[in-house]
């Protein structure tokens, strides 16, 4: 009995063995170099315990092939990724070889049924879709637009920094939680800017909005727990989708959204003219001119929120964090703010003026950027070069990583990587340069650019110029010396999180 046992034992263990190794020769057969994979974790070791972030995994891997290969072939769990090594390659990736990678990853784990707001999300869509709904949301964004509904972000700034003179004077020891009061400033910022709605995200009673924009963006276990299963199980992705807006907060939006549009209207109806053309009176436009319903409205509306909430906090906040460890260049930034105020603010036309600002936004943004990898689809088959290999293909449907995070800490492409020296991006054009160059893709290059970046620029620019001037930001001890990144974020993040101590400047 007990020999049967352990026969029985013996064979599950060698079906489980083949079951989830019996791929690991994909990238051998395709004559594509790349390391060893292990059993369940492919090439993530850290997949299950996640004891660190999952790009150092990348980042160690890319530094061991850099010299010698374009791209190698990885493994997430039993999945075969290509992970694009040479920055030239990236560029091909993402701007003259667009056609070919046409598609983020996500789009095969999102569909409508799921989750209608994501899936018709700009960064999910695919081929004409995704083309149709960036040429609809784009003229949403320009920068006319963007100038009228600056004069809110600057009321919001007077709420930012009566909030940080309040906090002060209650003289909290551990500091001020640096990424909540970003989070703070641009949902209060987005929402009254995209919905004419105010959040009250500085008040003591702050609406609802702020409780289900947290629910949007906390949740990595659901996220990992996911990729987890698909990367073991690639063929689950096709029975199992995800849902990144949860289905209450999808409902709360949808009131929400339903609200502005019916006061939008009936100030309309009464012959009241909004006193700004702002993202609302282009969408309802838009509506007009489509014949949309409010949920379709809110999936289009979505694109402008989802894309202001976090990202942008989360450069904010880690600026901010840059700037308290190295008071010379805080001081810096400061006497070039107050060059060109103007009543306590920067004229929106003036904003392009402020070149260590710029610096400043871009050199976080490489250090802690929002998106540290990017995961393409093949969306048609090429064949591609592979320095000291030999070219290979690329096979439709073939998922390919780019580790933006790495390229832009390679202290060949940036010396003394770790260190925040804003002055790498202060000749003109130097983060275009570097982005020409495939080593800094803060906001993402080529056609599938991040549509939302001036704005997230304005806001994050405002921001800075009200707390600069009117604090003089330091680090809480509470807040770790390092970048090491938090081990679960989905979007980038210094581990134990971001705390500041603002003394009010004389």
């Amino acid at each position: 009995m007990i020999l049967i046992t352990l026969t029985l034992g013996l064979l599950a263990a060698g079906l489980v063995y083949v079951l989830m190794t019996w791929n690991f020769n994909h990238w051998r057969k395709r004559r594509v170099p790349g390391p060893k994979p292990k059993i369940f974790t492919g090439n993530y070791p850290n997949m299950y315990t996640m004891k660190r972030h999952l790009i150092y995994d990348l980042n160690e891997i890319y530094g061991k092939y850099k010299n010698k290969y374009d791209a190698v072939g990885i493994f997430g769990g039993r999945s075969p990724q290509l992970l694009v090594i040479s920055p030239d390659l990236a560029r091909r990736v993402f701007v003259s070889d667009f056609k070919s990678f046409h598609d983020n990853e996500i789009s095969k784990s999102i569909d409508e049924k799921t989750d209608f707001i994501f899936a018709n999300n700009p960064f999910s869509l695919t081929g004409e879709k995704w083309k149709n709904r960036r040429a609809d949301v784009t003229p949403g964004l320009t920068a006319g637009r963007i100038k009228t509904v600056y004069p809110v972000t600057n009321k919001v700034c007077q709420k930012l920094s009566e909030w940080v003179e309040k906090q002060i004077r209650l003289g909290a020891p551990e500091g001020i939680n640096a990424k909540h009061m970003s989070l703070c400033f641009t949902s209060e910022t987005v929402t009254d800017c995209v919905l004419g709605l105010s959040a009250e995200s500085f008040s003591e009673k702050p609406s609802p909005i702020m409780k289900y924009i947290n629910d949007l963006f906390n949740q990595p276990w659901t996220f990992m727990l996911f990729f987890i299963l698909t990367s073991t199980f690639p063929i689950l992705s096709k029975v199992i989708k995800l849902r990144f807006v949860p289905a209450h907060v999808e409902k709360f939006f949808v009131g929400v959204m339903g609200t502005a549009i019916e006061a939008r209207r009936a100030q309309l109806a009464n012959g009241k003219q909004f006193e700004r053309t702002d993202f609302l009176d282009y969408i309802l436009q838009l509506a007009e001119k489509r014949s949309l319903d409010t949920r379709n409205l809110l999936a289009h509306t979505m694109t402008f929120l989802l894309d202001g909430f976090e990202t942008t906090a989360t450069v904010l906040a880690h600026m901010l964090m840059l700037l308290g460890r190295d008071q010379e260049v805080q001081q810096r930034l400061r006497e070039e703010i107050q060059d060109h105020l103007k009543n306590g603010i920067i004229e929106f036309d003036k904003l392009n003026d402020l070149p260590y600002l710029d610096a400043c936004i871009q050199e976080t943004i490489r250090l802690f950027p929002p998106a540290f990898m990017s995961n393409k689809l093949c969306t048609e088959d090429i064949e591609l070069p592979n320095k000291d290999g030999p070219n290979f293909l690329v096979e439709k449907g073939t998922v390919v990583v780019v580790p933006h995070y790495s390229y832009m800490t390679d202290s060949d492409f940036f010396p003394d990587p770790q260190a925040f020296q804003p002055d790498r991006f202060i000749e003109p054009d130097a983060a275009k340069k570097f982005r020409e160059r495939g080593v800094f893709m803060g906001f993402g290059d080529g056609p599938r650019v991040c549509i939302g970046m001036r704005f997230a620029t304005t806001q994050i620019k405002a921001a800075a110029v009200e707390l600069i001037t009117k604090f003089n930001i330091k680090v809480n001890p509470k807040t770790r010396k390092d970048n090491e990144f938090e081990p679960t974020g989905i979007i980038t993040g210094i581990r134990g999180g971001i705390w500041l101590d603002l003394q009010k400047l004389q």
